[in-house]
């Protein structure tokens, strides 16, 4: 049993938790880890994936009893997004944004917007995070979407962009600026749209470098007509909600960055045991023992900081800004590290899509740029410790 098992062996789950945790862990070796490569060539959307999710009843877990669900702990959602990544890093990112997008609704609206919504996530439905625009990505104060009050309704208009499930969500959580407030962070609000809503267009979806069967989409929005009864809170509350939901998805973003890394990983630990150059095997050199010490030293400390977070968001603590963005920096940068690394070792054959680590090479660099780039994430937490200026 190598350290990283006993970690796994360790992780705080209840007894209904890990058996669930387990049937992910099977669900994912055995169908999804097959079709990764299929789906990556073909840029496919992973609909079977999906509806074996939904088989195993996965959405249940971050939704209230009360509203369809069979909600877990946190902890045992990072590990579900780690596995399932670990095996289809795209099927990954296209289940986690339905908690991105709907735990806000969960935290934020109200009890007949509960009741009308959270069902159809519970039985299955695909959610979207719609914030980023042209203009307005690491900086939300920069967006355009417009939210105009028309008596009973809300006239939506704008467009947003990178947008993950946008083209297949039954619901949007959409971030915009409420028409009557002039102050760009004050004005920002907070709606859910429904598919199918007149106004509502898919321009196109993106051709990307990795994660090439989660789609990406653009999307525009003419004169959407949206319920008031929709608004989450009330006009100019957005940011708050923004923040609040970031701090709870960059940990999930940092898990599964883990889940590529831990595959990338234990390809190559296998690739070197089994591969021979001058009479012995590469991991009888001492300098490949060395690289994956540190790789898996690296893998390890993210983990553990990982269920530490879990840990402060189980005890209800909403002050963990800056430990969400050290570990969604260092989770991501540890990831692409160990793809890269990955490839290396593969030598020439890593470059070749057969033996698949330069897919996961491919897949781990969003995660340095998406939920804040981590540039950003490294300004955020150097600017914790500035002392506040004396008015002296």
């Amino acid at each position: 049993m190598t350290i990283l098992d006993r970690l796994d062996a360790q992780l705080d789950l209840s007894e209904s938790e890990r058996m669930l945790f387990d049937s992910v862990c099977t669900l994912a070796r055995d169908q999804f880890a097959p079709k990764a490569s299929h789906y990556d060539e073909t840029s496919a959307f992973p609909w079977e994936n999906v509806q074996a999710i939904n088989a195993l009843g996965l959405n249940a877990m971050f939704i209230p009893e009360a509203y369809g669900g069979a909600e877990l702990s946190y902890r045992a959602y990072l590990a579900c997004v780690r596995e399932i990544s670990r095996a289809c890093a795209s099927t990954g990112i296209i289940w986690a944004t339905n908690f991105h997008a709907i735990k806000p609704v969960v935290a934020f609206a109200s009890e007949e917007q509960k009741a009308r919504l959270l069902p159809r996530i519970a039985d299955g439905g695909l959610a979207a995070l719609a914030i980023t625009e042209p203009g307005a990505g690491s900086d939300a104060t920069g967006m355009k979407t417009r939210f105009t009050p028309d008596g009973d309704d809300i006239i939506v208009d704008g467009g947003k962009c990178f947008i993950t499930n946008g083209d297949v969500a039954d619901l949007y959580l959409l971030f915009g600026k409420w028409s009557e407030i002039e102050d760009p962070k004050a004005a920002i609000s907070v709606l859910v749209l429904e598919k199918g809503t007149p106004g509502l267009s898919v321009l196109g979806t993106e051709k990307k470098m990795g994660h090439r069967a989660s789609s990406t989409a653009v999307l525009a929005f003419d004169g959407c007509r949206v319920p008031r009864a929709n608004l989450i809170s009330a006009p100019g509350e957005g940011l708050d909600i923004l923040f609040g939901s970031l701090n709870r998805s960059r940990p999930s973003v940092a898990a599964h960055a883990l889940g590529i890394a831990r595959s990338a990983f234990e390809r190559a630990v296998a690739y070197v045991n089994d591969r021979r150059q001058n009479g012995r095997r590469i991991i009888d050199n001492q300098g490949i023992q060395f690289l994956l010490a540190d790789l898996a030293t690296d893998i390890v400390l993210a983990e553990s900081w990982l269920w530490r977070v879990a840990d402060m968001v189980e005890s209800g603590t909403d002050d963990f800004g800056i430990e969400s963005s050290m570990l969604k920096m260092k989770a991501t940068d540890v990831a692409m590290r160990v793809t890269e690394e990955a490839v290396q070792l593969f030598g020439g054959y890593g470059y070749c899509r057969e033996y698949e680590v330069e897919r996961l090479m491919r897949d781990a660099k969003i995660t340095q740029i998406w939920e804040g780039t981590n540039q950003v994430h490294r300004q955020l937490i150097g600017r914790s410790f500035a002392q506040k200026k004396s008015n002296r």
